[in-house]
């Protein structure tokens, strides 16, 4: 991945916003319902509600493994028959430069087919060259800007220092870094960022990098009157002799404090510095870089975190996780919680999706009011949020509990009727190994599916007892294997020999063809390592087409040599496949067009399977 990402020259910025696609999409593929950005290196970039999950990023990290993609694109499905179609994005020079993933909805007929790729590509197309001449545009607006980079000094060091780029040095924390360029750029001795929504309070002394007593007592006296002062005054705000009627009170420190904006123009907080009394007074150039470091500030909180929840978003919370966690290794135990809202999309359906986004609104503020220091929450799609707490799995769980139980008081109203709201919680150990922290999350989500398969509204522990709990994360890791050995067809057939005890010599010889697969290290691989994955992800139709494929070109060449002896082979097929009404008749084709003689072939079905297709 690391190679692949070399080979792109055009990258996509992290803070765009590309909500119309979502639009232009549904307008082309009505069943769309999400829609997300991943650049060449299979790095997530921009996602709307409900994608972006981990199966979605297996997806598009294997076809991106797979080898350089070619054409236009692919389809994948999700769980439940869930069609992707991902679209490869390339520039002028026909190198790849992004993947546009469409999540569309299956359809309510359990026969009906996914849309061909083929087709639904030709009613993208418009809409993908739009975005792909966007992202070109951006990419050449963000090259003169770096052009025409002013040549100040004092600048240069703002702009190229701790941008969410680039991590400041102390330990990753850009916000954190912001604070000590003020302290060291504009001489503060002491600094402060409150963006309240986000539960962001933070303070940065001269002397020292954690905060004092006095610090604290500093800006508990004045942040109020600095915040609504910020209302008013959008641009720095220069105080440097309190008015002795200040609602302030008497502070012997001057004060130089900057309106937090986004950038549809809503105050969200406001970046404060404080000089003491008897130091220099603050100038219109320090006013002018702290407007600087102001802008800097809201630019990596929009793109760390979501604006609706106040939370971490999925890449920022997984950049923290990265830095945070393994630094910690030995010194405490981490543990993460997957969390789902409960029918989410009955109450964006009936109520619309604004009645849905106060929900989500409301949940975020719940988890952020109840996070114990330390501790990383993040909002990582649609209806999904992460955390991590520095604490053992027993108390997480407790915390998990009382999380649901909070969620349960959450209930609302709209026209009369009462809408209840509820979660299923995942609860996973977070493994300190940077390279098994995205396991540990997806153990979590694991339990978290559990929890909403025992009932919903409940909180699931994942543990290595719980055969269930252990079989479905084994076929998360396992999809991804089963799916790069089809592409790389490392499927193959074995035939095994069926006699009876007694009277074998006068019985029609008769052979399974039995499926195995050829791991990444070249060892043969029998079903019940695979074929559990292979179900729950949808993936046997495709299974069972390759298999009467393949044993059709194995026997072809023998026809003569088979025409004269009486014997048959045994093929079983899966009840997934007989749901598709194409599957018969491709079975059919396939024979015929053989020219081996039909007799040839058994056809066995799992009792399951037959009553469900009765039909047969």
């Amino acid at each position: 991945m690391t190679d692949r990402s070399h080979q792109a020259q055009e990258t996509v910025e992290p803070s765009a916003s590309f909500e119309p696609y979502l639009q232009l999409v549904r307008s082309v593929l009505p069943r769309a319902t999400s829609v997300a950005l991943y650049d060449a290196a299979g790095r997530l970039q921009w996602t709307t509600d409900g994608t972006a999950g981990p199966d979605v990023h297996d997806l598009i990290e294997n076809a991106l493994q797979a080898g350089s993609p070619e054409g236009p694109g692919q389809m994948r499905l999700l769980e439940g028959g869930l069609p992707v179609y991902l679209c490869w994005l390339r520039d002028d020079r026909e190198q790849l430069m992004a993947v546009v993933a469409v999540v569309c909805r299956a359809s309510g007929d359990p026969d009906s087919k996914a849309r061909a790729f083929s087709i639904a590509h030709a009613l993208l197309r418009p809409v993908l060259e739009c975005l792909r001449r966007e992202l070109l545009s951006r990419t050449a607006l963000e090259g003169l800007y770096r052009a025409v980079k002013s040549r100040d000094r004092d600048l240069e060091l703002l702009l190229g220092n701790g941008t969410a780029d680039q991590p400041a040095s102390d330990g990753g924390d850009e916000l954190k870094g912001i604070l000590l360029q003020a302290i060291e750029q504009v001489g503060a001795s002491t600094a402060a960022l409150i963006v309240p929504d986000k539960s962001i309070a933070l303070l940065r002394s001269k002397n020292s990098k954690n905060k004092s007593r006095k610090d604290t007592q500093l800006v508990a006296r004045a942040h109020r009157q600095l915040l609504s002062l910020a209302q008013i005054r959008h641009g720095p705000v220069i105080i440097n002799k309190l008015a002795p009627d200040s609602a302030m009170g008497i502070l012997p420190y001057k004060i130089l404090s900057c309106a937090l904006r986004s950038t549809v123009g809503k105050t969200i907080g406001v970046l404060a510095l404080f000089r003491e009394d008897f130091g220099e007074l603050f100038t219109e150039r320090d006013a002018r870089l702290t407007g600087i470091l102001a802008r800097k500030a809201v630019g990596i909180i929009e793109i760390s975190y979501d604006a609706l929840c106040g939370l971490y978003n999925r890449p920022a919370f997984e950049r923290r996780l990265w830095l945070v966690v393994p630094a910690t290794r030995g010194l405490r135990h981490w543990t993460a919680l997957y969390i789902d809202v409960d029918r989410l999309h009955v109450i964006n359906d009936s109520c619309g999706m604004h009645v849905g986004d106060s929900v989500l609104g409301k949940l975020g503020e719940l988890i952020r009011l109840r996070l114990p220091p330390g501790a990383l929450a993040a909002r990582i799609s649609g209806d999904r949020f992460a955390v991590a707490l520095p604490t053992q799995l027993d108390t997480a769980a407790q915390f998990a509990e009382a999380l649901r139980e909070g969620a349960e008081q959450l209930r609302t109203s709209h026209d009369g009727s009462r809408l209840d709201v509820s979660l299923s919680i995942g609860v996973a150990p977070l493994d300190t190994d940077a390279g098994e922290l995205m396991h540990s999350l997806a153990a979590a989500e694991t339990a978290c599916k559990a929890a909403k398969d025992r009932g919903r509204n409940r909180v699931e522990v994942y543990e290595s007892g719980d055969a269930s709990l252990v079989r479905r994360f084994t076929d998360i890791k396992v999809l991804g294997q089963l799916r790069t050995a089809i592409d790389e067809g490392r499927l193959w057939l074995a035939a095994q020999l069926i006699l009876p005890f007694a009277g074998a010599e006068s019985q029609r010889p008769h052979f399974e063809l039995l499926l195995r697969m050829i791991d990444g290290d070249g060892n043969s691989v029998g079903p019940d390592r695979f074929l559990s994955a292979a179900n729950r992800y949808q993936l046997m139709p495709e299974i069972d087409r390759w298999v009467m494929n393949k044993a059709i070109e194995m026997l072809k060449p023998h026809a003569q040599l088979l025409a004269p002896h009486s014997m048959s082979f045994a093929i079983n097929f899966s009840g997934q496949s007989l749901k598709d009404e194409e599957f018969v008749d491709f079975v059919i084709e396939r024979i015929g067009s053989s020219g081996l003689d039909p007799a040839l072939f058994c056809f066995e079905l799992s009792t399951d399977a037959a009553r469900q297709n009765r039909r047969l």
